[in-house]
């Protein structure tokens, strides 16, 4: 176990340093970055209260973030169109190709390490990062 813990450290700092390689890059903070994953990897538009309850953040550290990424290019709001009160947050095109330039070692590397591993194997690694989210969520209060 000792051996799985450290590879994990390992994995979480090589991500920590390309996520704040690219904040560096685009004149963010990684505060930043983990708004735009957050953004990304919604289901539906996020609005700036889900994101807020996502990042554990304050109103106003939200916008303030919000107020980067949206001057940087990263993000778009628009309205709701029945509820004109309602903020929907958007990662706008410019903000995805910059990400997508930056990250495409990352993509690259994932896919020849996968090449390594049967279908069913990668099944279980992704049953075990889903588990591993899941109790990460429950220990930060967000499960």
């Amino acid at each position: 176990m000792q051996a799985f813990a450290v590879e994990l450290r390992r994995m979480n700092g090589e991500m920590n340093r390309l996520v704040h390689g690219f904040a560096a890059a685009q004149g963010l903070h990684a505060t930043d970055v983990q708004a735009l994953a957050a953004i990304l990897d919604s289901d539906t538009p996020l609005t700036p209260g889900r994101l807020r309850e996502h990042l554990g953040l304050t109103s106003g550290a939200v916008t303030a973030c919000l107020d980067r990424l949206e001057r940087a290019g990263h993000i778009r709001r628009s309205r709701d169109s029945k509820d004109r009160r309602v903020v929907h947050l958007h990662y706008a095109a410019r903000g995805r190709s910059a990400a997508r330039a930056h990250f495409r070692p990352l993509a690259e590397a994932t896919a020849r390490a996968q090449e390594g591993f049967g279908d069913a194997e990668l099944a279980v690694v992704l049953r075990f990062l889903t588990a591993m989210n899941e109790e990460l969520d429950r220990l930060s209060g967000r499960g």
